[in-house]
């Protein structure tokens, strides 16, 4: 929910490999530990504002990682702070934040991209929080409007024109759009409550409608490819765990709500595949308070969805140094063989 002023500065793209091919097969898949992504401290404040002005001095790597080749695949790298790729839903581009602005990375021929803004107007200082539609026109995102009192949800045309208010009241983060691209899910807090719940708005304009309401703190809503579920993480298990619920709505006192993975981490934002067969999420270190840290060692990790059950074992596919920016919304590919992440680095 944040972005920062950034230097880039380009770096030679690589690739790293894991030491063995593997199958699709979840059980199968290894572990990947990347050689430079060791535990680190790094000068980073907690709860920075969101406008972005945290003071971190970090160098951002964007990969996409392919279950395929157990591989994470480097497409970008800058210093300063970059956040949260998705994909586009033909698999041709990724769109990224970086101080204020969301970018478009085409992916060349070897995988690697080079970043060029959208046309939202410089006054919308937008946070991680964005997805293409469905059919790929349209772009939902979160920003805070210069002189605005917080985060507001908002569409555009995918180039960044035609910027329009959707959710006005703040704060407000989007996350997830509906497979048949009618409705916008998004976390907000309501009455100064200090809550956050899920909500839903439709995309063409309209009243927002309420779909959680435990006490506890819910985020990241993201729908499963069928439209039947919205995924999200929520501590009223005593953690950050995965849960879901009915796409209309968890029902009086959330009753139709239920956890679907629970670790030993500080389990945040869930992404279902396309072909609605697996599960990533990131699991941040036991005991972290919030997600705002990126200098925490995070896991990506996966697990098997089968006919509509979220199986419960789970498999570490990255581990590295991030946290905020990650992967807060979502970032499969459309083949649900790949999906795009973010580490950090400190800087000299």
């Amino acid at each position: 929910m944040r972005a920062t002023s950034m230097k880039v500065l380009l770096r030679r793209p690589r690739v790293w490999r894991a030491p063995m091919a593997i199958a699709i097969c979840l059980p199968m898949l290894p572990q990947l530990r990347l050689p430079w992504l060791q535990a680190q401290t790094l000068a980073v404040r907690t709860g920075a504002t969101q406008t972005g002005e945290s003071g971190e001095h970090l160098r951002s790597r964007i990969f996409w990682y392919d279950l395929g080749d157990g591989a994470s695949h480097l497409v970008y790298t800058a210093d300063g702070i970059w956040e949260a790729p998705n994909w586009s839903p033909d698999g041709s581009y990724l769109i990224a934040n970086s101080g204020g602005g969301v970018y478009k990375l085409v992916l060349r021929k070897d995988g690697t991209a080079e970043p060029q803004r959208l046309a939202i107007p410089a006054e919308y200082a937008c946070n991680n929080d964005k997805a293409l539609s469905p059919d790929g026109k349209r772009l939902a995102f979160s920003a805070t409007v210069r002189g605005g009192k917080g985060s507001q949800v908002f569409l555009s045309d995918a180039d960044g024109r035609d910027t329009r208010l959707i959710v006005s009241d703040t704060p407000s983060y989007f996350h997830g759009w509906s497979p048949d691209g009618k409705t916008l899910a998004f976390v907000a807090q309501r009455n100064g409550s200090g809550q956050y719940d899920i909500y839903g708005v439709p995309a063409a304009g309209g009243a927002e409608v309420r779909l959680t309401s435990d006490v506890h703190q819910d985020d990241g809503p993201d729908y499963s490819p069928d439209g039947r579920w919205i995924y999200i993480n929520s501590d009223r298990s005593g953690k950050q765990a995965v849960w879901r619920f009915p796409a209309g709505g968890a029902g009086r006192d959330d009753a139709h709500a239920e956890m679907v993975v629970n670790d030993r981490l500080q389990d945040w934002f869930p992404h279902i595949s396309p072909d609605g067969t697996k599960l990533v999420y990131i699991g941040y270190p036991a005991g972290t308070p919030t997600h705002n840290p990126r200098d925490v060692r995070i896991a990506l990790k996966l697990v098997a969805v089968n006919g509509g059950t979220v199986v419960p074992e789970q498999r570490t596919l990255v581990e590295g140094v991030g946290g905020q920016g990650s992967m807060n919304v979502n970032s499969w590919a459309p083949d649900s063989r790949r999906f795009a992440y973010v580490t950090y680095e400190a800087l000299p």
